[in-house]
């Protein structure tokens, strides 16, 4: 906030007023949920019309709200499916005589609002203006900055901030940063864009109104917030049980508010993947980072290099995917315990399994928990493939799941029976070149491969379909926190991808699995690969 400026607050007579009509640019500010939007809105108040643009056009919403019977929301915004390529589609949301349309003003009324002082704020001497609601055990601050004009007051800054003294802390916070406003709009830019045909909104009722107007539940305070409507739909989708506890029920509340606020802002950036509210969309990051459970570990191992020179005169196929052979079991959920590198230990080992024997057979995830401890790996505190590997040579292999008991998401006793054994280890090899060319041809050869990732970021929590590339991701060794299990690769749009497998459950992803760029070895999938070679 700005500094005070040595005057004497003189109260103003009237409360500000902004025009009925108008054009103002700016940036949403969402820090809970890492999101910074930029947006350009044009407003027609006598008309009941307005326009917004996120992304700089990527997505844009219209509100007509004279539409019969009450009134209309578009989205228009780019689509890919596997025939089209970024063609742009518009959905429809029709008003209902209870929770009817309106023109959406980006600047909020301030009838109101008190004012409390001046200050200097981001280069320009302002008058701030409050308002403070008290809703139970909430009590949410808003404010605004507002410098001034021959034609009229200039909204500067926008913040609200809720504090909950059930949790006795903040529990909301975002801002609005504006730019020029403009008072000159011209009418065409309300209309639908000529033959463009819309169609309903796609995926469940209760986020349509979030998707057709993200800003509405930051500007219209009054109305109630869509996305705990949303959310009493997701506790009954997923089963969740908070009453009876109320600092629980509003902890996820809240955490459920900011993941859907930065899933839809990051769908609104038109990304070469898409993200989704999944069964992870109430859990906080530290919740969530216990399904990380790679150890970052230095430790040189006893694997076997790859033999590229043995592959030099092979060409691999141009894609491939080992689930069409067979060679792949179900997805399975590793529930809460970092417990991902028994997932792709076995999975590698499956697929070697079906290569060798033509049998795809289940193997114990369960077993390496309560065994391994011994090679440095710790259950659900983590562990690495390459020591249940050192394990399963010592002791002549692994069990099956049928074998040794259910998956129970976290270590109990110890209790295998060698004779039932199989898939005996020989050997492991280190696929560490960093190189693309290398895992393409370990798959190929070898089935599937176990990789690790680093999967810290909250974009990867909520994939759900297309090519995913997080810039942020980082590729040494020692980054990669997930453990997963590389199934095969190939091409979607021009975009060179890897096919994985993941143990979050088929509720995560596109049905358990992800595709991830190729693209400057993204999140470290080619940096240490790894795979088991049976007797």
């Amino acid at each position: 906030m700005g500094k005070l400026v040595g005057v004497v607050n003189v109260k103003p007579s009237t409360v500000p007023t902004f025009p009925d009509v108008y054009h103002v640019s700016g940036t949403i500010i969402l820090p809970f949920a890492e999101i910074e939007e930029p947006f350009e809105a044009w407003y027609n108040y006598s008309g009941q019309v307005s326009r917004i643009e996120y992304y700089h056009g990527q997505v844009i919403t219209l509100q007509h709200g004279f539409e019969e019977p009450a009134g209309i929301s578009y989205k228009i915004s780019p689509a890919t499916t596997e025939t089209e390529i970024n063609v742009i589609k518009c959905f429809q949301l029709n008003g209902t005589i209870h929770n009817p349309i309106t023109a959406q003003p980006v600047i909020p009324a301030l009838q109101s609002f008190q004012f409390i002082k001046e200050e200097d704020f981001k280069g320009c001497h302002c008058s701030v203006w409050q308002n403070v609601t008290v809703v139970d055990k909430k009590k949410n601050t808003y404010t605004m900055w507002l410098s001034s004009s021959s034609q009229g007051p200039i909204p500067v800054h926008y913040e609200m901030m809720g504090y909950n003294t059930l949790f006795g802390g903040h529990y909301d916070k975002y801002e609005i940063d504006y730019n020029e406003l403009k008072y000159d709009v011209d009418p065409n830019v309300f209309k639908l864009p000529e033959g463009l045909s819309c169609e309903s909104f796609p995926g469940p009722a209760a986020e349509h109104r979030i998707v057709a107007n993200p800003i509405q539940d930051l500007i219209d305070s009054d109305q109630g917030n869509r996305t705990h409507d949303l959310f009493k739909y997701y506790k009954k989708k997923f089963n969740r049980d908070y009453e009876k506890d109320d600092l629980e029920h509003e902890m996820r509340k809240t955490t459920f508010t900011h993941n859907v606020r930065y899933i839809h802002s990051m769908n609104r950036r038109n990304l070469t993947f898409k993200l989704e509210i999944n069964h992870l969309a109430d859990r906080t990051i530290n919740e969530v980072s216990v399904l990380n459970g790679r150890l970052k570990s230095t430790t040189l191992n006893n694997g076997q290099p790859f033999p590229t020179e043995l592959y030099k005169s092979i060409v691999p196929p141009p894609s491939l995917d080992w689930r069409l052979y067979g060679a792949v079991t179900p997805v399975k959920d590793q529930a809460l315990c970092g417990s991902c590198w028994s997932f792709s230990s076995t999975g590698n080992i499956e697929g070697a399994l079906f290569l060798k024997t033509g049998s795809l057979v289940p193997l114990s995830q369960q077993m390496l928990l309560d065994c391994t401890w011994g090679f440095g790996n710790a259950a659900c505190d983590g562990g690495e493939e390459w020591r249940a590997y050192e394990w399963m040579i010592k002791h002549g292999g692994i069990a099956t799941a049928e074998s040794y008991g259910s998956y129970l998401g976290q270590n109990g006793f110890c209790h295998y029976n060698q004779s039932v054994f199989t898939a005996k280890l020989k050997s492991y090899v280190n696929v560490t070149s960093g190189r693309r060319e290398a895992l393409k041809m370990a798959l190929f050869k070898n089935g599937p491969v176990a990789v690790g990732m680093d999967a810290s970021h909250k974009s990867f929590r909520f994939y759900s379909h297309g090519v995913y590339y997080e810039s942020k991701c980082k590729n040494s060794r020692i980054e990669l926190d997930h453990a997963v299990l590389a199934v095969g690769y190939g091409i979607l749009d021009g975009e060179p991808y890897w096919l994985i497998k993941n143990s979050w459950s088929s509720f995560w992803g596109d049905d358990g699995y992800f595709l991830i760029s190729m693209r400057h070895n993204n999140c470290g999938i080619t940096t240490d690969p790894i795979y088991a070679v049976l007797e």
